[in-house]
Parts: C-alpha cells; sequence; structure tokens
C-alpha cells in the first residue's frame, strides 16, 4: 500500500482534529487541580477532546486517572506504543497569528502545539485511522498514548509506566526525523546568591526549558536612559523603561527552546549585565557572563560529547528580591560527564569568580542511549528513506527530552524534517511565537508512521 497516497485521503479530518485540540490552551495549572485532573482544568479538557475523537474514529480509549490516556487498535497482548503530550508550554508574546486559532496560510498551520506537540499527535492517531480503515491486521496492538504533563516534568509518563503495562517497543514524534535514539541528560540547578546589588525586584522566565524572552528589574536611582539605549541597540534588542516609586526596566529577548539556547537571546540575562555595567556591580556583571556561555565552558562544564555533541546550560527562570538572587538552570549534557561533576564544576567556576552562593539539583533525567544498529532502530530508518527518499542524513543524537527516556525500546521518530521546506513566512518552531507546521510535510509523516506501525505490528 502506497501511505503517502492514503495520507492525503485524511488532509481534511487531520486538520479538523488539530484545530479542536489547539483551540484548548491546555497549559499545565496546579491550582486548579481535583482528583481526576491532577494538571489542572485545561490539560483535562484537552484530554477529555482527545479521547472524544478518537472514540468518534472507532477505536477503544482508556483514560488513565486524568494523567493520560490511551487510544487503542486491536485487542493484542504485546503492543506498539506512539507516545505523544497533549500539554502546551505558555504562549508567550510576539505572535501574528492567533495561538489558539490554527491559521492556515501558504500551506503552513499556525499555532501554540501544532508542532510541539499535537499535531504529530494527531497525526499518529491518523495513521492508526489509516491502518484500521483499510482492515490492515497485525499481531501486535497499537497504543496511542497521550499524556499531559510532557514540558513540565512528565509525571504523567512516571504514573502511566507504575499503573499501566508498557508496550515492547514504542516511538515518540516529537522530535526530528530520521530516529533520535540518543537524547541528552537534563538536569535542573538553582544558584542562589545573597542581593546586594542594585536591583531590588526583578522577574524573567516562566520555565526553565524556555530562554527567557522578556524580563523586568526594578532599580533606584536610574539615570542611564542613553546608556541603556545604546545597550539596546549594541545588542539588537528592544526594551523600555517606567517611571514610578522605582525604575522599571524592561528587556526584549528571543524565546527559543533550552536544547538550543543559541537560538534564543536571553532577556533575562542580558538585563542583569546591563545593570551591572552602568551601576558598576561585579557580581551582576560575572553572573550575567558566566552564564551567557551557553556551552558551559566558562562556568567550567563544558564538554563535547563523542555521540550527543555539546552540553548546553540555559537560565531560564530569573528571580530577585530585595534578600535573594535565584536562577534557574535547564543543563542538557552528554552520556561523557555525570550529574556530580556538573555540580562540583558549577561550584568550583562560582568559587573561583569570588561569587559566593549555593548550588542545589532540583532535578536530573539521565541520558537515554540506544544501540544504533538494532533491529528496531534500522527498521524505522529503512521506513524513513522508503517515504522521504532520503538516503543521506543517519540516525543521531539531541538535546531535547521526550517520553522516550521514561519507556523501555523507545526512541523519538520524527515529524521535522533534516531540510525544512522554504517559505518566505515567518516560521517559528516549537516554544517560539508563530509555531508552525507545514501540511505536506506533515502528510508525509503519517504515512512514514502507518508504514512504520504496520512494520513493527506484523
Amino acid at each position: 500500500m502506497d501511505f503517502k497516497l492514503e495520507a492525503k485521503k485524511y488532509e481534511k479530518q487531520f486538520k479538523e482534529d488539530l484545530k479542536e485540540i489547539v483551540s484548548i490552551a491546555s497549559l499545565r495549572d496546579d491550582s486548579t487541580k481535583s482528583e481526576k485532573a491532577p494538571f489542572g482544568k485545561a490539560c483535562r479538557a484537552a484530554l477529555d477532546k482527545m479521547m472524544e475523537i478518537g472514540q468518534k474514529a472507532g477505536f477503544h480509549v482508556k483514560d488513565i486517572d486524568g494523567y493520560a490516556c490511551v487510544i487503542e487498535y486491536g485487542d493484542q497482548d504485546e503492543s506498539i506504543g506512539i507516545l505523544a503530550h497533549l500539554d502546551i508550554v505558555p504562549i508567550g508574546d510576539g505572535w501574528t497569528r492567533d495561538p489558539l486559532g490554527c491559521e492556515e496560510v501558504e500551506g503552513f498551520m499556525f499555532g501554540r502545539g501544532v508542532l510541539d506537540d499535537k499535531g504529530p499527535l494527531i497525526a499518529g492517531l491518523t495513521a492508526m485511522r489509516i491502518l484500521k480503515d483499510n482492515g490492515i491486521k497485525l499481531n501486535k496492538k497499537i497504543q496511542l498514548i497521550c499524556g499531559c504533563d510532557e514540558e513540565s516534568g512528565m509525571q504523567c509518563m512516571e504514573y502511566y509506566c507504575k499503573h499501566e503495562k508498557l508496550p515492547s517497543l514504542s516511538f515518540t514524534p516529537d522530535a526530528s526525523f530520521p530516529v533520535i535514539y540518543g537524547e541528552k541528560g537534563i538536569m535542573s540547578l538553582e544558584l542562589k546568591f545573597k542581593n546586594d546589588t542594585p536591583i531590588q525586584k526583578m522577574s524573567g522566565g516562566e520555565r526553565m526549558n524556555v530562554v527567557i524572552g522578556k524580563a523586568d528589574a526594578h532599580v533606584n536611582n536610574f539615570n542611564y536612559e542613553k546608556e541603556f539605549d545604546f545597550y539596546l541597540k549594541s545588542n539588537g534588542l528592544s526594551g523600555s523603561i517606567e517611571e514610578n516609586q522605582m525604575t522599571k526596566i524592561h528587556v526584549e529577548g528571543v524565546s527559543a527552546h533550552a536544547s538550543t539556547p543559541w537560538l534564543g537571546v536571553n532577556a533575562g540575562l542580558h538585563l542583569l549585565n546591563f545593570v551591572g555595567c552602568v551601576y558598576k556591580d561585579e557580581k551582576l556583571i560575572r553572573l550575567s557572563q558566566m552564564l551567557m556561555d551557553v556551552r558551559g565552558y566558562k562556568t567550567q562544564i563544558g564538554i563535547e560529547g563523542a555521540y550527543m555533541g555539546p552540553l548546553t546550560c540555559n537560565a531560564g527562570i530569573i528571580r530577585i528580591d530585595e534578600n535573594e538572587i535565584s536562577v534557574t538552570l535547564d543543563i542538557r549534557y552528554p552520556n561523557d560527564i555525570t550529574c556530580e561533576a556538573i555540580i562540583s564544576g558549577m561550584k568550583k567556576a562560582l568559587k573561583e569568580a569570588g561569587l559566593e552562593g549555593s548550588v542545589e539539583c532540583l532535578s536530573d533525567s539521565k541520558p537515554l542511549f540506544l544501540n544504533p544498529n538494532s533491529d528496531f532502530i534500522q527498521k524505522l530508518m529503512s521506513v524513513y528513506k522508503e517515504y522521504s527518499n532520503d538516503d543521506f542524513t543517519p540516525a543521531m543524537t539531541m538535546g531535547g527530552g521526550t517520553y522516550a527516556r521514561k519507556l523501555p525500546n523507545c526512541v523519538a521518530f520524527g515529524p521535522e524534517f533534516p531540510r525544512p521546506v522554504e517559505t518566505s513566512l515567518t516560521i517559528g518552531g516549537p516554544h517560539q511565537a508563530d509555531e508552525a507546521i507545514n501540511i505536506e510535510e506533515m502528510m508525509t509523516s503519517i504515512a512514514i508512521y502507518a508504514a512504520a506501525l504496520e512494520v513493527l505490528g506484523k
């Protein structure tokens, strides 16, 4: 069967399903959580809508206590899993399209979550529709496992693994093609220092896994308007000054995913650096300039992994009050270094810089690494090559973290292609404004997923 031709027949249905899911701003909100909504009302609403879509498509649906849901094709004991998530990161600023509208322009659909990860989730469901509607019989059950907490801890998948039988093989459409056989470790470090700086109050960042796109700091005795204008222009930034009881300094940067911090511009670190420079505050200067090195060499944790590439370090949250400076770091590290070595290096760097403070590990998810020559990965590679006509790009590793690290025998598989379609439109990626998918590419992804499920399910 030519799954590429089949996928085109389902394009209208794919768009309709995606619009329904994207219209729900499914951010985790602990203030509205309940027994059957552990991540809040919005995530619960997205879960309910997904189960409704799955039932209408003729699949068996199961609610995993609000943590996740499972949409199944077949009733065999052994299963193949597709893992995807319904939750999103904060919508953020800078959108030129409705972030909840799924607007279609020149072959692209725009909205928060269309790429990360609602579009790929619906692609997985559409692949299952193709198999079911064409009566393709498999020896293994297909399970589309939809979680609600991928962006803020993956508690959903931890709960699922404790309470459900796990698939024998799985993939998650939450990364890039061809196959991601390794993912860097992800750790969160919190740095704390005494606040004896000119900044009285500061807020920057909402999630540690996002480059800070905007930040505000409050200071007294501010007479540096010309210097601020020069700093903004010199660094390609925008910002503003607001006078009240204290002066509020606002800086706009560029958000990006923490696994690729070089694609963003960290407004929080620039704000620390600017205030430090004009007030001649060494603590702010040293701290900001150390953390601006996203490869971690200035904090003595830099390393180039043999398989996974460089360590990356993103200052994702900065909070300052009259007593304390707190910086939360998202560090993605290759399997050539340990969590303990990173903490040791960070402490040593801060001490040598004269920055007295504490370093606390808030969380650590170890690196994922599967044999790239295994039969499982080679089958996925074969399907990808057949439908993409890409015989050049090898299987790879990445800095992003997916559900793959939570289950055995699981890899990330698409949906982004190595060479994106050229367009004059401004296209945002995951966690960015104007996040978008290319519809034609998503149809190819659906074909690849359908073919992969057929190969793995036999």
